[in-house]
């Protein structure tokens, strides 16, 4: 199994099909990992999607349950994912990728993009993870996540609340602010979310704040998936650099 380490993190990760590289992150909240993305929750797998005609990258998030390990710290924050993201891409040599992510995938590539936007060549954002209104303490989200790390000696109470609110305390997409979004350059799609933990009005506003960003409203049944599953082939295809 492909790995490398970094900083303390043993980042676990595999490669499907050949061509111009897509970094991916699955669904999952931080229970991100790579199997998800054969799950239903994934309507979309880039994995055997997109394989054909792309180096499809899939990784494990840190700690998320699946085989990539790091230490837990309470500054831990969307930045400590975003280091593993960029190490992965340097440990790979790869200087430019496309970006697909679903679910926190959706921050995840928006803090890429605002660590590392030369890196990025186009992204997908499918059902973006977000908050409308006030922070209502842990979403049952991060409380599933605590259960695969909870006995581990270096985590405790004070810690998870630090790292609850260094990810989710700022609400709109968490890892940044409309005032960022405004600047992004990259080409972006948005394949829209329509629940709770994905809501329509961040998919909807991130769409009209992104320039020249596209939207998909309807995508995650048939017959609206099969139109979908094109229209992302195409917006890979017209962004990919030319060899």
């Amino acid at each position: 199994m492909p790995s490398f380490d970094d900083h303390g993190a043993h980042i676990h990760y595999e490669e499907f099909g050949s061509g111009f590289p897509i970094l991916t992150f699955a669904p999952a909240g931080l229970r991100s990992v790579i199997d998800v993305w054969s799950q239903p929750s994934a309507p979309i797998n880039p994995t055997t999607e997109f394989a054909a005609n792309y180096r499809v990258i899939a990784m494990d998030q840190r700690n998320a349950g699946g085989q990539s390990r790091a230490p837990i710290s309470a500054q831990d924050n969307w930045d400590t994912y975003t280091d593993d993201h960029i190490a992965l891409l340097d440990h790979l040599r790869i200087d430019k990728c496309h970006l697909y992510g679903q679910c926190i995938g959706g921050s995840f590539i928006i803090n890429m993009l605002k660590r590392a936007p030369e890196r990025v060549a186009a992204a997908v954002l499918a059902q973006p993870i977000g908050r409308v209104g006030p922070m209502a303490g842990r979403t049952a989200n991060f409380n599933g996540w605590v259960e695969t790390v909870k006995d581990r000696p270096d985590v405790n109470e004070p810690l998870l609340d630090a790292f609850n609110n260094n990810l989710y305390a700022a609400g709109f997409v968490y890892c940044a602010d409309r005032d960022f979004v405004k600047t992004i350059k990259a080409p972006c799609l948005i394949l829209a979310g329509h629940d709770e933990a994905h809501p329509w009005p961040i998919s909807e506003e991130l769409s009209k704040l992104i320039p020249g960003c596209e939207l998909v409203v309807e995508w995650k049944t048939e017959p609206a998936l099969t139109a979908a599953k094109a229209k992302v082939q195409a917006f890979l295809a017209k962004h990919t650099p030319a060899r």
